[in-house]
Parts: C-alpha cells; structure tokens; sequence
C-alpha cells in the first residue's frame, strides 16, 4: 500500500494491507506464513551489512532496508504484524512477543536495573503483579505501588519519602486497573516522570492498555514512552493464540527489541499471521462487545443480587474517575466487575450455574467469559492488599463477547437467580467508583 495514501486512512482500512506488498510473494492477496529459520544472503557483504545493523553497529542508511537474517531478530510476518500495531496506536515503531508476559517482563528487564525505584499501579493483572513484587526484587530493584485513590501530590510526596526518589526510573501503569477497572490519569504521571527526570536520568513511562484494547484508549497521545498490550485479548480476539506487544517511541522500542533478540522471546511467523488475520476485524468485534457491555451493565445495575459495580459507563457525573476516563478514553469498553451480595459460595453458585458464558480466565475474546479475580487471576496478590484494593471473595470479572445480547442477559439471570440469597436481596446496586471525589 502506497505510503502517502496510506497516511490519509483510517486504521480499521489499513489493518487490509499495510506493510504487505504483494508482488513480492508471487501476487498472494494475503501475506504468506514465512515458516523459516533462517535467510539466504545474496552475499557475504550483504550478510556482514544485516548483522551491522542488527547489532546496532551503524545507522541505516537513507534508502537501506533491515534485512532477513534469523526469525529471532525478523520475520516479514512479524514485521508486516508490528507496522500495523503501530499504526492503530500512532506509534513511531512496535515489537510483537510470543505473550503478554513476555512484552512485560522485557520492557521492565531493558529499563531497570539493581538499585532503581520502579513506581507502579494498583491493581494490577495477577501475573504482572507476581513478577514485579517477586522477581524484579530479587535483583535489587525497589518498587513502590500506588492507587486511584492517591493525588498527584500523595505520590510525589510517596517518592520522596522512599528516599530513592533519585532512582526512579520507571513509572508503569495499568489503566483501567484489572479488576476494578480504576481509572489512573496518564498526564499526571507523564508530569510526574519528568518532574522526576534529570539529564542523566530520564524516567520512562509505560501503560498496559490491555482492558480497552487499542481502540479505546490511546496512551501515547497523553505524552506516555510507552504502550503494552497483552495480544492475546481484544488484538488476538478469538482465544486461539497467545501474543503480546509493544509500541512506542522507536528510540525505546529499539532498545526493546535488541532484548527481546537476546532473551528470544519474539513472536514467531505463525503467532503473527494469526494476529494480523484479526486486525482486519478488531474494529469490528471491539465495537460489538462495547455495545453488549453496555446493555448488561444497565441490566446488572437493576438486578438485585448485584451489589456493586465496576464500570466506567456508570460513573458518577463529575466524579474524579468520570474525569479522568472521559479525558482519556473514548468508550467504557466490554469488561466489567461486580460484586455479587454474599461471598464466595454465591460468587461461585453464579459462576457454576452459567449456561452460554465461558468459565475461563483471559478476556476479549468473541466469546464471554467469567471468573472469580479473588480466587484466580489474582490468587498471588498479598491477601490484605487484595482486600485494601476491594477484590473480595464476592467479586466477579465478565468478559463481554460477541454473542446475542439477549442470550447473554438471559444467562446472567437464571445464574444470579440460582446464586440468590432471599436475606440480602432488595436494595439498588450502585458503582464502587461512585464515591471518587
């Protein structure tokens, strides 16, 4: 696709064929799968030249391509994949890996070091929060958490107080919060990273924007280094494939993606051809589950087993987290949490009694699915500072997917029905953010 065209169109019409040209795949409509390990160079010069450039040697030159040496370092795939990752996101350059752990662990590992102070959210997915309290500490590596709940000044003054304020080097967020769905400001922390900043140190800022996907959110817009998505969720979509990736100014992703070579965590030819047989309908699909999610979001709210409800579509008006997510989000996406009234034996009554809806962990897939966060995703969270951050034993996360929605609210209901408690039945359920000032 021509690149001057290419910078007048909308993403959804470039996830078509960006980046794929097709007379160098004997006229293929769609990119082959390039099942190789390795590439055959027209020369010894040329291969010295690739390995120049792979290792950082020199700079490419004005009209040089990055050759094909090893599907470690580069695949067409996986290349035609990250140019199109980085368009949806109005990124500079993006890297794709073999999952979301994966893109985590390697940008945590390339900016951190022993001695360093990483600044991070709460709640976090159950896995990023595993490797961030257990391993990242293991090598010396401070860490400081925060919350919704906490001001711009609460966390300067946090910083300051740890006495490494002189080691931060890392601010990493997840917004909305999995899986309380709390929304965290990005221009607050894109400030704080630079008020934070020196000219021997900058700090980087990074967001997982897994929980809306690359439709609803776009964080490198609010000034964010950098932006994470685990692609198995909304990207993949169809709970057939394992991915993850990164994208971001290319100065960082470069430094990212020569890790990722060494640690060969990469996606592989297969993993990104899948990825981009779902771009093509991840406008589509993510807009489809927003429209299911918020019907059932109404629905949940009337019901009366359900005590709370985590969802940024019924935020109060005016509330700080109302602020915040219609600054920087343009739709409360398809994942939503909710208390149910009881603990765990209702929770779990709800969860066995589901017919249409998938008891499964993951999400953004085509199809919904449920899962009890206290007891599952986020089993490995300390259990007081699961309780601090309000994932109790009666909480419930749904994936909203693709299917009738009518079908959907019915399901829910014969399940909230056969969990009912007749004694804590009747008053309104109401959002937990609804108290955010």
């Amino acid at each position: 696709m021509d690149e001057k065209i290419a910078k007048k169109l909308h993403p959804e019409t470039l996830m078509m064929g960006y980046g794929y040209k097709p007379e160098l795949s004997e006229g293929a409509l769609k990119a082959p799968i390039f099942q190789t390990s390795t590439f055959v160079f027209k020369s010894a010069e040329e291969g010295k030249e690739f390995f120049e450039l792979a290792y950082g040697q020199r700079e490419k030159g004005p009209t040089e391509e990055i050759g094909l040496i090893y599907s470690r370092i580069n695949n067409p795939d996986v290349e035609i994949l990250e140019n199109r990752l980085a368009v949806l996101d109005g990124a500079e350059e993006a890297a794709g890996f073999e999952s979301g752990m994966a893109a985590i662990s390697t940008v945590l590992l390339e900016f951190l070091k022993p001695g360093d102070l990483l600044l991070h959210s709460r709640p976090l997915y159950g896995g990023t929060d595993h490797f961030i309290t257990h391993v990242l500490t293991r090598y010396g590596i401070n860490v400081l958490p925060f919350t919704a709940n906490d001001s711009a000044d609460d966390i300067r003054m946090k910083v300051k107080n740890s006495g490494l304020a002189n080691k931060l080097s890392m601010i990493y967020l997840e917004t909305p919060g999995n899986p309380t769905c709390a929304m965290i400001d990005l221009e607050m922390c894109v400030q704080l990273a630079k008020e934070f900043s020196t000219k021997e140190r900058r700090v980087v800022t990074a967001v997982d924007n897994t929980f809306l996907g690359p439709l609803w959110q776009h964080p490198l817009k609010f000034g964010i280094d950098l932006v994470i998505y685990s692609a198995t969720k909304y990207i993949g979509g169809h709970s057939d494939v394992v991915a993850g990736s990164c994208a971001g100014k290319a100065q960082l992703v470069k430094r990212i993606k020569t890790l990722r070579t060494f640690l060969g965590n990469m996606a592989d030819a297969w993993t990104a051809w899948l990825l981009m047989r779902s771009l093509e309908t991840l406008k589509v699909r993510m807009d489809c589950q927003a429209r299911n999610a918020e019907v059932i979001a109404g629905f949940l709210q009337r019901h009366p087993m359900v005590e709370r409800i985590y969802y940024a579509g019924l935020l109060k008006e005016g509330c700080s987290q109302d602020v915040i997510f219609k600054k920087q989000c343009t739709n409360a996406g398809a994942m939503l949490t909710f208390d149910i009234k009881g603990g765990r034996n209702e929770a779990y009554k709800f969860l066995n009694s589901l017919k249409v809806i998938h008891l499964a962990v993951s999400l953004g897939g085509t199809e919904s699915l449920a899962e009890h966060p206290g007891t599952m995703t986020h089993i490995d969270v300390d259990p007081e500072e699961r309780r601090a951050l309000g994932i109790s034993d009666k909480m419930v996360r749904l994936s909203v997917g693709i299917e009738n929605v009518e079908d959907l609210i019915w399901d829910l209901d014969q399940a909230l029905a056969a969990a009912s408690v007749k004694s804590t039945v009747g008053s309104k359920p109401q959002s937990i953010l609804e108290h955010s000032s």
